[in-house]
């Protein structure tokens, strides 16, 4: 992994394939390139590091040419070096490709093509896939005794893909057919734009706002055949299909910086606004629930299912965690939260009243997919909570909700994050209504809620506060993230945003478990931050903080405004507002993000594109 984007048309295929690697950027990567025909030939041009490096070498050795490819690599086989950079060739240069995934098989295909006089020039697993359809491409011009055709050169990429085992997402030119790109897929997304004499590709829709605004979502085993005025679309058992073209909804707007410094800024200030989004339309207040258009499961059904399995990873694991309070005390269903990673390699025991949520940002995490592939096909009803409209789990589960987010570009996850706590919080409702759940406590609930987002405008105001805590304590290397119930999942997810953007080590913990072995770490060059807004255990929380204070370790409070007994123990606090315990995981998390984010700029990270992460794992 991490970006393709791909063009044929009219333009100068070199200014959209680089514009296209900016807007991917995003995802994490450790080199560029492109290829382009030019003059003749497919001229390749790449660079380990950032684009702007891509960018120079392009300025000084440009080709142009109205065909190209592109691509960002995050590495998985092979160093980061030039060479090991894509685009790779194939053969004796007769076909040039990208690819994002893993090629699991890489080492066998490797030691046949070598027998058969392939040379290797990098350490990669992506270039036995070009030796692969360049030694197919071969057998079928020396077998037919015909010139490189379409047709021919579509055969030879499905001939090769079927030999692949693992994952990918390729674009693929071919020297002798200068008029022709060839994109396939499996396990990792691609989507095409269509344009009027003019098609591209991209790894997802970011590349292609302002270009176009109709795309073909491609599903895995699907390969396409672009030209400048057409797309052929077959499938690799059901043979030739008819693209489903559907309407790009993103605007150039929602991934421009606007007055902030940097993306991972910008969404933690629109959360107020991506909270609102998530609620918008879907209160009944006449019946004091929540409702949702894309459940695709009626009311009889609902009421079957005895037991929920949320299934995610990362911050979203973590948005599950406070998932499986909400659904337990709301709904009174037993919810159990499971990294995706783990369940889709496991055999749990699951009835057929079981319900899986697929929780993800993206909706092309590769363990969450593969997850919620397996429980769908042992007949589980398996539904998304996703952000991204027309991705892979968007298109597979059985149904959904959409977070309504909007683009979120920061590595580290912010606002999809508070999105993910409501759209639970209302799915907690929803079916807390269907079971035991009384009207009196579902008008509260929703009355509360509509509340949030000005509430979450009054959590902001703790930037300056914030920036003065990040400026004390950025010098330490190991913080301690502590809170209970609802903040536990809060705690973790904090240690999370400090360990994805600052390089610190930190841990997330129940407090009560700090006796438990943690509390070992306490001392004076390790800060603890409580999470102890006002509650039923709050007495529990200071306890655990009061004994951090008898062991000499600092200590940052995020505490509900007004709380002068906190103030007066916490070496440092910062305030937020007062909300019910099961709203406080939207305006405690708030503090812990900018604190991440000040302490990030301070040691001189880049807070948007962390070191060796990627916005959206597609590989395991």
């Amino acid at each position: 992994m991490c970006g393709i984007v791909g063009y044929i048309g009219f333009r100068n295929a070199s200014d959209f394939l680089l514009d296209g690697l900016h807007r991917l950027e995003y995802r994490g990567y450790d080199s560029a390139g492109i290829a382009v025909f030019h003059k003749g030939e497919v001229a390749v041009r790449k660079r380990a590091g950032r684009v702007c490096e891509l960018d120079r070498l392009i300025e000084t050795d440009g080709v142009e040419g109205t065909v190209g490819i592109g691509h960002t690599r995050w590495a998985t086989h092979g160093e980061t070096t030039d060479v090991n950079s894509h685009p790779h060739v194939g053969g004796n240069g007769e076909v040039v490709l990208v690819h994002n995934g893993v090629v699991e098989n890489h080492n066998s295909l490797r030691t046949q093509l070598q027998t058969l006089g392939y040379v290797f020039r990098t350490t990669t697993d992506t270039e036995v896939i070009a030796h692969l359809i360049a030694h197919h491409l071969e057998k079928r011009i020396e077998t037919d005794g015909e010139i490189c055709t379409h047709e021919a050169c579509v055969e030879v990429v499905e001939t090769a893909m079927r030999k692949i085992e693992g994952t990918y997402g390729v674009a693929v030119l071919f020297r002798d057919c200068p008029d022709l790109i060839v994109a396939a897929r499996a396990g990792s997304p691609l989507v095409v734009g269509i344009g009027r004499g003019e098609y591209f590709v991209a790894s997802d829709a970011g590349p292609l706002v302002g270009y176009t605004e109709e795309v073909v979502y491609l599903a895995d085993h699907e390969i396409v055949a672009l030209t400048s005025e057409s797309i052929d679309l077959l499938h690799r058992d059901a043979g030739k299909k008819s693209p489903s073209i559907q309407v790009l909804d993103q605007v150039a707007g929602d991934t421009s910086l606007g007055d902030f410094e940097h993306y991972m800024l910008k969404e933690i200030y629109e959360q107020p606004q991506s909270i609102e989004n998530a609620m918008r339309g879907r209160f009944d207040e006449s019946e004091a629930t929540a409702m949702f258009g894309g459940l695709n499961l009626d009311p009889q059904q609902l009421r079957r299912v005895d037991r929920v399995v949320l299934t995610a990873c990362g911050t979203s694991w973590h948005a599950g965690l406070v998932g499986e309070y909400l659904l337990e005390e709301f709904a009174r269903l037993p919810t159990e939260v499971e990294y995706a990673s783990e369940l889709r390699y496991r055999n749990p025991p699951l009835t057929d009243n079981t319900m899986v949520f697929a929780i993800t940002q993206s909706g092309e995490t590769a363990d969450t997919l593969a997850a919620m592939r397996e429980c769908k096909r042992k007949g589980h009803p398996t539904l998304a909570i996703c952000n991204v409209v027309g991705s892979s789990i968007a298109r597979e589960a059985d149904g959904g909700i959409y977070l309504h987010a909007g683009p979120e570009i920061g590595v580290a996850s912010t606002k999809a994050f508070t999105s993910q706590v409501t759209v639970l919080t209302l799915l907690a409702l929803y079916l807390g209504r269907m079971r035991h759940l009384s009207y009196p406590a579902g008008r509260r609930m929703i009355d509360q809620l509509r509340e949030m987002p000005d509430k979450l405008r009054k959590a902001l105001t703790c930037h300056d506060a914030v920036r003065e805590v990040a400026a004390k304590y950025h010098g330490f290397n190991n913080f301690l993230y502590l809170g209970r119930l609802y903040n536990f999942p809060v705690a973790l997810e904090g240690a999370l945003k400090m360990k994805e953007i600052s390089y610190i080590h930190a841990e997330g913990y129940p407090a009560a478990e700090m006796k438990h072995g943690p509390i070992a770490l306490v001392e004076e060059k390790t800060p603890s931050i409580f999470v102890i807004p006002r509650g039923g255990i709050y007495p529990k929380v200071m306890s655990n903080l009061e004994e951090v204070r008898a062991r000499c370790g600092p200590v940052i409070a995020i505490a509900c405004e007004g709380d002068d007994t906190v103030a007066d123990l916490a070496d440092d606090v910062i305030f937020v507002p007062d909300v019910e315990e099961y709203l406080q995981p939207l305006v405690t998390s708030i503090p812990l993000q900018l604190l991440a984010y000040h302490v990030a700029l301070l040691r001189d990270c880049n807070v948007d594109r962390p070191r060796n992460l990627a916005k959206s794992v597609t590989v395991e």
